[in-house]
């Protein structure tokens, strides 16, 4: 995995660019990199890069809860995302990461770095139950398939997770590799390296309230060369004649549907010759 970092870093600072003059870095993060931050609370992580770099040009903020949800949960998100929109970064409401990449302001959009920092379903029972595990795994699933196509050459995805049980029972890892990504470093997270950020609970009774952290890791993963080939090749052209034929089977030539309505076919045919094409599609699905 080492080398695979190694690797990684040369060719991101090969392709990096400085066109606003000095490079400034929040840990992981840089003022060169397009950065697209996910599950915002009060959007003080997001603040925290943008004070840190001078300016959040370079930054989309968002957050699942709508404008007005944001403003009544979170006591400092008013002046949070006033200072986000002075520094320049571009705020979105309602965006679910699992169906992001079909979202108005992000379908066209490519990024450096994705980041979803302590992902979360919801209050749904104990954190060790099975159900609210699935719930939380979905979640996690459902954005990082989504991420992998909205990244940029070099690209990163981060996810930033609490290591102890039952949480480490989400196994990122393994889901990140059913999303075609690889995991080339996890990294301890420590909160002090984002002056101004506050964890917040975001559900519940006391969504502005903290959680505990405890021991907590940033994940991050990149897109598999194997993907990424898939996702260049051109998809095959299937001929609309051969597609019908193919992918919309004749009901009155095969399957359990021929025998449920037989009767009912056979007077069909012989009042109204051979079944077309959406006469067959009426039928697909049964």
């Amino acid at each position: 995995m080492a080398e695979i970092v190694r690797t990684h870093e040369r060719r991101t600072s090969v392709n990096g660019n400085d066109e606003l003059g000095e490079v400034k870095w929040a840990k992981h993060y840089s003022s060169n990199h397009q950065i697209l931050l996910v599950g915002e609370g009060d959007f003080s992580f997001s603040l925290s890069l943008a004070t840190s770099f001078g300016f959040a040009s370079n930054i989309v903020a968002s957050s699942l809860d709508s404008y007005d949800v944001v403003m009544k949960k979170y006591k400092r998100a008013k002046t949070n995302l006033e200072m986000l929109c002075n520094f320049g970064a571009q705020i979105l409401h309602g965006v679910d990461s699992t169906i992001m990449k079909l979202h108005t302001d992000l379908r066209m959009r490519k990024f450096d770095r994705i980041v979803y920092n302590f992902p979360h379903a919801g209050f749904l029972g104990k954190e060790s139950d099975d159900l609210v595990i699935m719930k939380h795994r979905n979640l996690v699933r459902g954005f990082l398939r989504n991420a992998s196509g909205m990244l940029r050459p070099n690209g990163e995805i981060h996810v930033t997770h609490k290591a102890a049980r039952p949480f480490d029972s989400w196994n990122i890892e393994e889901l990140a590799t059913q999303s075609g990504l690889t995991l080339i470093q996890c990294v301890e997270f420590k909160i002090e390296d984002y002056p101004g950020y506050n964890n917040k609970r975001g559900a519940g009774r006391n969504p502005d309230r903290a959680f505990p952290l405890g021991e907590c890791n940033t994940f991050k993963f990149i897109v598999t060369s194997k993907t990424m080939n898939l996702m260049r090749q051109k998809p095959q052209e299937i001929p609309l004649q051969r597609a019908n034929e193919e992918i919309v089977m004749n009901p009155l030539q095969s399957g359990d549907c021929f025998w449920i309505f037989k009767e009912y076919f056979n007077h069909a045919r012989s009042t109204f010759g051979e079944p077309d094409y959406f006469f067959r599609m009426m039928f697909r699905t049964c």
